[in-house]
């Protein structure tokens, strides 16, 4: 075995070095068929698509090319591309990092986790219902990989109290085979050790042949374990896609989308934490409830034949030992300190004050100061820079009059040198190169050639064209990450709006969701990975579950964006800042027809 992994990983390194190489000289032809600076730039795209989807490079590291081949190949100056990289959408995602630093930092998210588990009960259904909510409202905070981390290792704990480790439940179950096998050759009978059947009598004991009943019971309540055991693990990386999409910080696609509304569409101010939490909070408890009952009836959960039937002994003692777990995890955590008071408040202060901000119903604060003068990222980093200096154990106002008190230095709730080690400073490098791209796109003429070929799709009804694009984008995203899809996709959704007159969001919005809808494989996210490395799971258990998860999804986005999502966001009509983008497209395509026509006529 470990000369067949040295083998894979030469084949692997191999074929990243065969890629790194032959792309550029494969993507070439590209240069040479379409006008010079729209080829150039769709080279650039093509090549970062490539290396992302292969993983040639790391995904930060291949963000990072426009800052070298933009200039290079006369598309944008340095001295565009580089401000890409750090717009104010970078500073509220960012602020959002570090917050979910702080709370990491002082157990807070393990506190709130465990009492929602206290408060939901021990039922098997009920369980997965409590760890998908709290999985779900970590993750629309934290990174949907903190959260599925942080997560697990509770699930597992909570499974080990019901059933018992599963590892030994198999070699126990391995050993009974062999030795019934054995036995039964010698046309004897044994009593299986799973439910440690003892047949005793005054003169010693007896083996005893067990019904077909029995034997029945036994294989149902096994089958009924490694379900629940599936569910429970299978239930925490959905929800933490599903709880991302809720908040603009809550996964980089989002954010993606803010910036590249701004590089397209200056004007377009509808979209803000505020009315995207309008939106994106309650499609994402539907879609939470829809599946948690899928889970539950597919893995044994809420099973309707079991409720008839008296609950046995067996499983109420698992039900009590599991509780007796979630509490001394709990009570291991110790009362409540000052720092996690502390970080509690400054959390509802950032939620509230970017929900707030300008909520489009009614004023919001923002409206106190000159228009575009406050934005998401202010509020974001005002909260997160008050991390820095607020202590993290209670002030004695006494130490100002005591001459004889010590002179030591308070920690605060955060330094830096931890939000440093815990931020995911490469996330930032890939916002950024998606913003670079949008820019060279806008600036090269590329959106509107892309536009320019789009259509044959002008025909299609727009409702229609939301759930086209819904699945494409949730089954392209399921072999590539999610970043790097909505990065590529985005541009060409704008350019596809404008072409069917309908507002770009229309369009855009779904795109942007629907690439946080991959449920289907273990290599889709970073969650799904984490949860199938356990070894409790298999592919076809993710392919099974994850495919009505999908429709599910796009199915509930489709409806989303046709009822409340209009009155939020202003579908029913044609905006203004879309038109004048509308305006500038089309000039520029007169422009290119008559350069085209004057040089045809030239020859």
């Amino acid at each position: 075995m470990a000369v067949l992994g040295a083998l894979v990983k030469k084949v692997w390194s191999i074929r990243r070095f065969v890629v790194l190489l032959c792309a550029p000289l494969a993507l070439v032809p590209v240069l040479l068929s379409l006008p010079p600076k729209e080829g150039r730039c769709l080279y650039v795209i093509l090549l970062m698509a490539l290396y992302w989807c292969t993983e040639a490079l790391p995904l930060a590291v291949t963000a990072l090319l426009p800052i070298i081949l933009f200039p290079f190949l006369g598309i944008l100056p340095s001295s565009k591309v580089c401000p890409q990289y750090f717009l104010d959408t970078n500073f509220l995602f960012l602020s959002g990092l570090i917050m979910a630093s702080a709370i990491e930092e002082w157990n807070l998210h393990r506190r709130i986790a465990l009492r929602v588990l206290m408060l939901v009960g021990v039922q098997p259904a009920r369980l997965i219902l409590g760890m998908m909510l709290t999985t779900s409202f970590l993750s629309m905070w934290l990174s949907n990989t903190a959260s599925t981390a942080m997560m697990l290792p509770i699930a597992n704990a909570i499974l080990k109290s019901l059933f018992g480790d599963k590892d030994t439940t198999k070699d126990m179950k391995r050993e009974n085979e062999e030795n019934q096998a054995s036995l039964q050759q010698n046309k004897l009978y044994t009593v299986p050790t799973e439910m440690q059947f003892l047949a005793s009598t005054e003169d010693g004991c007896a083996e005893k042949e067990i019904s077909s009943d029995a034997l029945s019971d036994i294989k149902e309540e096994e089958e009924y374990k490694r379900n629940i055991w599936k569910g429970f693990l299978i239930s925490i990386p959905y929800a933490a896609s599903i709880g991302g999409t809720a908040t603009l910080t809550g996964t980089a696609p989002n954010l993606i989308l803010l910036g590249q509304l701004k590089s397209y569409f200056p004007e377009c101010d509808v979209v803000n934490f505020g009315s995207w939490f309008m939106f994106a909070f309650p499609l994402m408890l539907i879609f939470l409830l829809l599946g948690w009952l899928w889970i539950s009836i597919l893995y044994g959960g809420i099973n309707l034949r079991a409720w008839r039937r008296k609950k046995s002994n067996i499983r109420m003692d698992a039900e009590a030992r599991a509780r007796e777990v979630i509490q001394e995890d709990y009570q291991k955590l110790g009362p409540t300190k000052f720092a996690e008071q502390a970080i509690f408040f400054l959390f509802c202060m950032f939620a509230i004050m970017l929900f707030s901000r300008d909520p489009k119903f009614i004023p919001g604060w923002a409206s106190l100061f000159p228009p575009g003068f406050i934005s998401d990222a202010v509020t974001g980093i005002t909260i997160v820079i008050i991390l820095f200096f607020f202590p993290s154990q209670k002030p004695s106002f006494r130490w100002w009059f005591d001459l004889k008190a010590p002179n030591t230095e308070t920690q605060p709730l955060l330094t830096w040198k931890k939000a440093q080690e815990t931020v995911p400073w490469n996330i930032i490098l890939l916002l950024g190169g998606g913003f670079a791209m949008a820019k060279g796109c806008e600036e090269s003429g590329l959106s509107v050639w892309i536009g320019g070929r789009l259509q044959p799709l002008e025909g299609v009804p727009p409702p229609v064209a939301v759930i086209l694009i819904t699945v494409v984008i949730a089954l392209f995203t399921e072999f590539a990450s999610n970043t790097a899809t909505i990065i590529i996709f985005l541009p060409v959704l704008a350019e596809l709006a404008i072409r069917l007159k309908v507002n770009p969001l229309y369009l855009m919005i779904p795109g942007t969701i629907g690439c946080s809808y991959a449920f289907m494989l273990p290599v889709s996210t970073p969650p799904n990975s984490i949860a199938f490395s356990s070894g409790h799971l298999m592919v076809k258990d993710m392919a099974r579950t994850g495919l009505l998860m999908n429709l599910m999804g796009v199915l509930l986005l489709s409806l989303a964006m046709n009822t409340w999502a209009k009155s939020i966001f202003q579908l029913g009509t044609f905006p203004a800042w879309a038109n004048i983008h509308a305006e500038n497209t089309t000039s520029l395509l007169t422009d290119v027809e008559n350069v085209t026509l004057s040089a045809l006529n030239k020859i």
